[in-house]
């Protein structure tokens, strides 16, 4: 067991030795900003509420160290729920639910970037393959990425056994995230709207899920000196190898004095922590698995602001 003010203490020391302008940031560099990055299957919401959310369970972590978060700290939330909900609805990306009620047809290279997304995080949380078996039943297809029915049943044996995500959560989750990686067009706009919300002032970053993958992407590739002393990343697939192996060369933003990567070991999306094994950077990612997010599927972004380590670090930083 990780002991908690350690680890709290661990990140002051971090941030501290590393401030220098190696990574682009004047000394000291002591942000009065905070980036919030949100995920998927935030379309339709108010994003001054979402923020709002966001900032409660900070506060509730920031409370568990008997701390208050900073007032003179400003907090941004680029909001790109909506413009990726019109994408999704361009696109017209099939599930395999929608192949089996609807008919429709078959991307055969989403199917394969699901099945291989599947088959990792099935690995990853323990599910056999006699539980995905049974999940497929007696159906006499061969079993393979390019057969949807067997896509399928890798999904439903997630939803049975890994932990609380469902299936439908599971495929959309999949489909967002590669229309994302695969689409310049999306990516472009997805990045100009969180691009927008950083400058050469200091900053702390907080990417969730999905809005780990586009604050990586966004940190790595922008063209400006940009200033992040602390890069957040909580419930984050990029340990993933078919999400990983889109975004290589694979390197360090070079923008963070120090990057911190949050996850629940229940948290099916999260499974993999961002070592030398499955994200290999330098300087190495900090890894911390012991939050035990409350949410009902172990991956909502209110299980992790609230932890008090993950709190710890952001207020070490500010």
């Amino acid at each position: 067991m990780i002991d908690r003010r350690a680890f709290i203490a661990a990140a002051a020391a971090t941030l501290l030795a590393a401030r220098p302008s190696a990574f682009g940031c004047p000394t000291p560099a002591v942000p009065k900003r905070v980036v919030f990055v949100h995920g998927r299957g935030q379309g339709g919401f108010d994003p001054v509420a979402l923020k709002a959310a966001w900032m409660e369970a900070l506060q509730r972590g920031c409370q568990a160290l008997g701390r208050s978060f900073p007032g003179d700290v400003e907090v941004a939330f680029p909001y790109y729920g909506d413009t990726l909900d019109e994408f999704v609805r361009q696109a017209a990306v099939p599930l395999t639910a929608d192949v089996q009620s609807r008919g429709a047809a078959v991307n055969s290279d989403f199917l394969a970037f699901e099945a291989d997304l599947a088959e990792e995080l099935r690995q990853g949380a323990g599910i056999t393959d006699a539980q995905v078996d049974e999940a497929y039943g007696d159906n006499p297809k061969a079993k393979g990425p390019q057969n949807w029915e067997w896509v399928q049943a890798l999904l439903r044996a997630l939803d049975q056994h890994g932990g609380g995500i469902s299936q439908k959560s599971i495929e959309t989750f999949t489909r967002d995230v590669y229309l994302y990686l695969t689409s310049d067009r999306v990516r472009t706009e997805i990045d100009r709207i969180v691009a927008a919300q950083l400058s050469t002032e200091p900053a702390v970053v907080v990417g969730h899920s999905l809005g780990s993958v586009v604050s990586y992407h966004v940190l790595r590739t922008d063209p400006r000196a940009l200033c992040v002393p602390l890069y957040v990343t909580v419930g984050s697939p990029l340990g993933v190898r078919s999400i990983r192996k889109r975004l290589r060369p694979l390197r360090h933003p070079g923008r963070g004095s120090a990057w911190f990567n949050a996850f629940d070991e229940r948290d099916v999306v999260a499974l993999y922590p961002l070592d030398q094994r499955n994200f290999p950077v330098s300087p190495a990612v900090v890894n911390y698995g012991n939050v035990k997010n409350h949410t009902d599927n172990r991956h909502g972004i209110a299980g992790y602001l609230d932890d008090g380590v993950v709190a710890g670090w952001v207020l070490g930083a500010l």
